[in-house]
C-alpha cells in the first residue's frame, strides 16, 4: 500500500502520528531538543483533549522559536532544485518550519489530516534537499504513491519511516505509539548528523 493510500485509511491518531513524526524528524532543523515534542507524544498516548493538546502545541511552538543549526529561513526560496548548498538548507529550514506552524490547534480528524499529508510532503522535500546523492524523481509525490525508483537513500529512509509509523498505529492504536516514536527518534539522530556534517563542511 503507498503512502497516499495509507494516510487516507489513517484514523484520527494515526494522522497526528504521522504529522507529529515527520516533525520530530526535522526537529534539528528547528535547534530543537530530543525531549521538545515529548508533550505532544504524551498527549496522543493518554487521549489528552483538544484544549490541552493545544496547550502544549503553544508551548512547543514557544520552545522552538530559535534558529536552527542552520540559521533562520527568511531567505528560503520555494524552488525544488536544492541545487545551491545555502538555498537548499535554508528552504529546509523554511519547510521544518511551515511544519510547527500549521500544526492545527484543534485536533479534530479534518485538521490533522491536513496538517499529516502536509508534513509528509515536506519531510520528504526536506531529505531530497539534505541528501547528498541526487534523488531522480519529478517531484516527492511520486514517492509517496508508490513510485521508488531511483530515490536517494535519504528521501527512502523517510519514505519507509512514514509508512513504518502509520502501519504501527493502524495496527496497535496506541500500543503502536511508543514504536513509532522509536522509528522517529532514529530519524531524526540521522538528520541531525546530516545537519551536523553540512555545517562543518561550511564552518
Amino acid at each position: 500500500m503507498s503512502l497516499v493510500e495509507l494516510i487516507g485509511q489513517a484514523d484520527e491518531r494515526g494522522l497526528a502520528a504521522s504529522g507529529l513524526a515527520c516533525l520530530d524528524r526535522c526537529v534539528p532543523l528547528l535547534g530543537g531538543d530530543d525531549e521538545v515534542l515529548r508533550p505532544l507524544w504524551a498527549g496522543l498516548a493518554d487521549d489528552a483533549g483538544a484544549e490541552e493538546w493545544g496547550e502544549r502545541l503553544e508551548q512547543v511552538r514557544g520552545k522552538l522559536g530559535g534558529d536552527g543549526e542552520f540559521g533562520g529561513a527568511g531567505s528560503g526560496s520555494d524552488s525544488d532544485s536544492g541545487s545551491d548548498s545555502g538555498s537548499g538548507e535554508d528552504e529546509a529550514v523554511l519547510l521544518a518550519r511551515r511544519m510547527l506552524a500549521a500544526a492545527p490547534t484543534e485536533r479534530s480528524a479534518a485538521g490533522v489530516r491536513v496538517w499529516a499529508d502536509a508534513c509528509s510532503v515536506a519531510a520528504l522535500q526536506i531529505h531530497r534537499l539534505l541528501d547528498p546523492l541526487k534523488d531522480t524523481g519529478d517531484s516527492v509525490d511520486a514517492r509517496r504513491e508508490g513510485r521508488t525508483e531511483g530515490m536517494s537513500p535519504l528521501v527512502a529512509a523517510e519514505l519507509r519511516r512514514q509508512i513504518t509509523v502509520l502501519e504501527l498505529v493502524a495496527g496497535h492504536g496506541t500500543a503502536g505509539l511508543r514504536p513509532a516514536l522509536e522509528v522517529s527518534t532514529e530519524g531524526r539522530r540521522v538528520l541531525r548528523a546530516v545537519v551536523s556534517r553540512r555545517s562543518r563542511r561550511q564552518g
